[in-house]
């Protein structure tokens, strides 16, 4: 009998020892699968109705850095690849309620429902900023009376990154210029003594725009993670009060209030000021964005070990869309937008060397946060420890 174990999605169970030896065995018997295989120019792996894995092509070989195929035997996707939510429980790979987004494993229980089925996955690793994005293919197959699932993944990491990075680009320039057009129209009803502050914060917004142009042309030219950061002194109060400039007029905050919490703590530290005011923004706009009209943003910043950026929001997001945040491929806005949340954790984390993270609670709101070190040195961060301090409201 197979192992019974836990799960909040997909079987648990694992096959025998006994029986999983012979079907690998099997599979390795035969050369036509093995020629086939080899010549497939994309990673495969041929999966038991278990989902775990009885022989591989050499390029899945290769990918995975294995050296020895039997390394594989048993393992199941998510497992080999690293994927952080594999070990979030005792069933492992697919048993997790973080898996039941997952377009692996959705493709791989088609598959074995004897319907071939092609999907995009995101997989972000354990111990790593980034994330493997694979558009894989799973096909139902039978040998020797046992059904199993050919399972195909192609690379399109630098395929979505692209995409990404221009998507952006647009979101976070029309941001800016909306900001720059909210100013614009309060200067025709401006009294006299108005006119210096609003042109003071319209030339602000208007060099954050130059600033993004710049940043998004290094960007681009980044796709090998070498961008490097124009680092700059800067003050925490001094970027809160460059967002709130931005939103406090923007047309999603009409009907809103954003303001700034008065504990925020001031502090000198070292980062990408253009980087820096993305993330923040973005984090600022997304709030915004999830508040009811009457409601209230609040901008903070505590210091520890480090500097933390935070945004509150009343809201409460519930659970089947936290388990999709900051997933490349995810929007709760439609193909092609909401953005807002992954280039947050890109930007924060692989570039400025933070940690971006939330936390949600139905009577406490919602808390973005963005923990940064207190300097990083010529695009290589300082990874400090992650700071651990509470957020205000959150349960």
């Amino acid at each position: 009998m197979s192992e019974q174990c836990e799960t909040r999605f997909a079987p648990a169970e694992r096959t025998p020892i006994s029986v999983l030896e012979r079907q690998c065995r099997c599979a390795e018997e035969l050369p036509l699968l093995k020629k086939i295989l080899d010549s497939i120019p994309d990673g495969v792996m041929v999966l038991n109705g278990w989902r775990e894995i009885v022989t591989a092509n050499q390029v899945l070989i290769g990918m995975l850095g294995v050296k020895d195929k039997l390394l594989l035997w048993g393992r199941r996707p998510g497992e080999v690849l690293n994927c952080t939510h594999a070990s979030n429980g005792t069933g492992g790979c697919g048993t997790t309620e973080f898996c039941r987004k997952c377009g692996a494993v959705n493709a791989i229980l088609a598959g074995q429902q004897k319907i071939q089925n092609m999907r995009e996955c995101s997989i972000a690793r354990a111990g790593y900023a980034d994330v493997f994005e694979f558009r894989v293919l799973a096909t139902p197959f039978e040998m020797n009376g046992d059904d199993f699932t050919i399972f195909s993944l192609v690379d399109i990491v630098h395929e979505k990154r692209r995409r990404l990075l221009e998507r952006m680009f647009f979101h976070d320039i029309l941001n800016s210029a909306a900001g720059l057009k909210g100013y614009s129209e309060l200067l025709k009803e401006a009294d006299p003594d108005q006119l210096e502050e609003y042109r003071e914060t319209i030339y602000e917004i208007a060099d954050q725009l130059i600033e993004e142009i710049k940043a998004q042309r290094d960007l681009t030219a980044a796709e090998d993670n070498e961008y490097s950061l124009d680092v700059t002194p800067l003050s925490s109060l001094g970027i809160l009060e460059g967002v709130f400039n931005v939103y406090r007029n923007h047309d999603v905050a009409k009907g809103r209030f954003l303001q700034i919490d008065p504990s925020a703590q001031d502090v000198t530290f070292s980062s990408d000021k253009a980087l820096l005011r993305r993330t923040v923004g973005n984090m600022t706009k997304n709030a915004l964005e999830a508040s009811m009209p009457g409601d209230t943003v609040t901008l903070g910043c505590v210091v520890s070990n480090g500097v933390q950026f935070r945004v509150h929001n009343p809201g409460y997001i519930p659970r089947d869309i936290q388990l999709q945040l900051f997933k490349r491929s995810f929007s709760t806005k439609g193909k092609g937008r909401g953005l807002g949340t992954y280039s947050m954790k890109l930007l924060g984390e692989r570039y400025l060397g933070g940690g971006v993270d939330f936390a949600s609670s139905p009577t406490k709101g919602t808390t973005f946060f963005l923990s940064l070190p207190f300097s990083v040195h010529g695009g290589n961060p300082d990874l400090s420890t992650p700071l651990s301090a509470e957020i205000p409201g959150i349960e």
